[in-house]
């Protein structure tokens, strides 16, 4: 009898209580729990209890809120990575990383949501680009891009170009160009026939010649001969 008692009072707390476990869907749904929390790593559930990923929240530029889904900050992660790692995320949340294109596909197919991308120079000159919808769709239509509704806010328009593009990697060719683009360009994108915007292209240094359009680029700012410091994608719903 005692040891039911016991029981019963150890589980009284789960049993009495009226409170909701929290599983915020992205960055957004933290800032609306507290808009006190700084940016930062936090854990988001983009379909419930068993998809907790961690991911960045910028809770500072133009409003915060933003989803992280692609940062390249210091060359500490190989994005040359095949498909299967595209498709589940790779890299660590407080630095270098890619959020992965089914967890960003179940994130856009719930709600609108925009887009910034934001870039530095090995200068410290930051630019962003901004559009106004952002979707992919499910992997059974490659993870294609939907992007429109451009600002400029330094960094001129190179993901245009890409739009409607499905997303391929050196070991998933879903572009337009008779060759490979992923292979060509040592990254993984919604390549075209091939590109405009390469952020997941190899890490370098500034401005190199060497190789032709390898590099973190978006042509509209620095051209195909120059690999940005930093660049990062995030994303939140339409406010």
């Amino acid at each position: 009898m005692k040891l039911v008692q016991v029981a019963l009072l150890l589980l009284a707390p789960v049993l009495t209580s009226c409170s909701k476990l929290y599983y915020p869907v992205d960055c957004s749904s933290i800032h609306q729990k507290d808009k006190s929390l700084p940016s930062g790593v936090y854990t988001i559930y983009p379909i419930g209890p068993t998809s907790a990923v961690q991911v960045y929240c910028d809770m500072k530029s133009i409003g915060g809120q933003w989803t992280v889904i692609q940062r390249r900050m210091d060359g500490s992660v190989n994005f040359y990575r095949p498909w299967d790692q595209y498709k589940m995320g790779f890299g660590n949340a407080a630095g270098e990383y890619w959020l992965g294109l089914e967890n960003i596909h179940q994130l856009t197919r719930q709600r609108k949501y925009e887009l910034l991308v934001d870039m530095e120079d090995f200068k410290g000159v930051k630019v962003f680009a901004r559009y106004s919808l952002f979707s992919i769709e499910a992997e059974c239509d490659g993870y294609a891009l939907h992007v429109s509704g451009f600002t400029n806010g330094g960094a001129g328009d190179s993901l245009t170009l890409h739009n409607r593009q499905k997303f391929s990697t050196f070991d998933k060719d879903q572009d337009k160009w008779n060759g490979n683009c992923a292979r060509s360009f040592l990254g993984g994108f919604w390549y075209n026939a091939c590109h405009t915007a390469n952020p997941n292209g190899v890490y370098r240094w500034g401005a190199d010649k060497t190789l032709y359009a390898i590099g973190v680029e978006w042509r509209h700012w620095k051209g195909y001969n120059y690999s940005l410091k930093a660049i990062s994608m995030k994303i939140r719903p339409v406010l």
